[in-house]
Formats: structure tokens, sequence, C-alpha cells
């Protein structure tokens, strides 16, 4: 009972720290989109008879994808996926899964596609392609009033969500940089949620967090003036839903997509979630640089 008790009591304290709502969820009735019929008519028959899309997805990573106070998952990526089943007369089914299941998943048919804010890179397209909707960096947060460089951060503790590209990518890059510098390298701390590396920040248990640009801006405003910004934005690269290699559907996706680019519906959701400086003007099957 004793573990149970001291469970519940960490579970009051981390959330009196981040929460993904405080008022924060836009109302998306000002997008308005319907089915577009020669778009539409392009899906994949088995797509088209079952009448929707099965989408894989990690929550919580707000403001992308996460639970509201009813349990509803809602987030940018939802709202903008949404609208692609408009466009397509499909609805969208949600499952959630581990982040690093998500695309064998898709590969082995039990998802039509990934979303979950993945970075569309060269080393995931040998596996899957990738519809690309979206482009974000890296930004780093340390609590209010300290001093954290990301590029001289040598024997820090650095939060980041398991199998990120922060994790697999960016953090131990530049870990490496400093062992090769005869400097202490970087603790590289691992969350299983995006919720839990905002609130170990705030609680002291990391020196600073690493994450994509608009999650990292999400945290700091959810945090009640507890985190800032450390450093600029960087390493800029696109997002993309993960499809299975040469599948028909990829390019239906990339043509809704940029249907709502055109239209400016796609702009306005991006606005209402306040993330509209990442926003594209082409969608691309596998737009990830060389």
């Amino acid at each position: 009972m004793g573990a149970v008790v001291g469970a519940t009591l960490l579970a009051l304290v981390l959330s009196s720290c981040v929460t993904n709502n405080e008022g924060l969820i836009p109302v998306a009735d000002n997008v308005h989109v319907d089915r577009v019929d020669e778009i539409a008519a392009d899906l994949p028959r088995e797509v088209a008879a079952s009448g929707r899309l099965i989408a894989g997805t990690n929550i919580p990573y707000a403001p992308n994808e996460f639970k509201d106070e009813a349990g509803n998952i809602v987030g940018f990526d939802v709202d903008l996926l949404n609208a692609v089943g408009k466009v397509l007369g499909l609805t969208v089914a949600y499952k959630q899964a581990d982040f690093d299941k998500i695309i064998p998943a898709v590969q082995a048919g039990t998802y039509t596609m990934g979303m979950s804010s993945f970075t569309d890179s060269k080393e995931r397209e040998e596996s899957v392609d990738f519809v690309t909707y979206y482009r974000a960096g890296i930004q780093w947060a340390q609590r209010t009033g300290e001093s954290v460089d990301p590029n001289n951060a040598c024997g820090l503790r650095v939060g980041v969500q398991t199998t990120t590209t922060e994790d697999i990518d960016e953090v131990p890059a530049k870990s490496e940089a400093c062992v090769a510098a005869g400097r202490p390298p970087i603790k590289k701390v691992k969350f299983d949620s995006q919720d839990d590396v905002a609130n170990a920040l705030i609680l002291g248990r990391v020196d600073a967090l690493s994450a994509d640009s608009p999650v990292t801006a999400y945290a700091i405003k959810r945090s009640g003036g507890r985190l800032e910004a450390a450093g600029e934005v960087f390493d800029s690269a696109p997002y993309g839903w993960p499809l299975v290699k040469g599948s028909p559907l990829a390019p239906v996706l990339q043509r809704a997509m940029q249907y709502l680019i055109d239209g400016g519906q796609y702009q306005q959701i991006a606005d209402n979630w306040g993330v509209g400086s990442g926003t594209i003007a082409q969608s691309q099957i596998n737009g990830a640089a060389g």
C-alpha cells in the first residue's frame, strides 16, 4: 500500500507542473473542409471500401498529439489529418502505440499510416515512404533564469523523449563532440513521454530538455513561466506521415494535403495551434534532405 500511495503522490506533483490543457486547446470550427471527389476517386480500392484511415500515434506529444481532459486525442496533427480525411471522404481512427512500434506496425499492415510527428529522414525512408506536412527544428529549454547553451552542454543532464530524433541523433552527436574535445559527455536522460521530460526539467531532475520546436514552445507556454527557450531553433527538417513503401495511398494523401495548403485551411489549422511558423508551401513524398 505504501508504494501505491507514493505513486499517487508523485502523480499529483507531476500534474501540478505541466498539464495538457490549461485552456490551450483551440476551437477549430473556423476551418471548413469538404470532400473533393476528383482526389477521393484515386483512393486505393481497399481504403475507399473501409471508409477510414487507421493511424498509429504516440501520446502525449503536445501540441501535435495528446489527450484533452475528456480523454479525446487532440492536437495540430489530429486536426490536420482529420481535414485530410474530409477531403477524401474518410474518417480517421487513432490507435495508440509506443513510438518505436508504429513504423513496424505500418509495415505489417496493422495501421494504414503513422501520425506522430515523425521526422522524415533518409534513414527512415529506407523502411517507409513519407508524405510531408510540416517543417520543425530542434529547440532546447531550460528553467527560467538559468543559462544553458545547447552548443556547450558537456556534462549536463538533458532530457529527451525516447526514440525521437533528439534521443537517437541530436543529443548523442553533441555528446560525442564533447568526448572528442576531451570534455565530459552529455548525460542523456530518456523518458517515455514529453510531459515527463518537461516535468523532470521543472523539478530539477535534468538541466535542459531537447525536443521538436513546436513541442518545446508549447511546453514553455503551459509551464506557468517556469521554463524558457535555451538557444535558437536549429536543424530544421520535415515532418511526414509514414506509409508502406510504394503505397498507392501516398500520392493521394499528398494531393489532399496540397489541396488544404492551396485552399488556406492548412494555415488556419496551424495558426489555431500557434505553430504557423513551420508550415510548408509544397507537400512531398520523401522530402528528407540528402
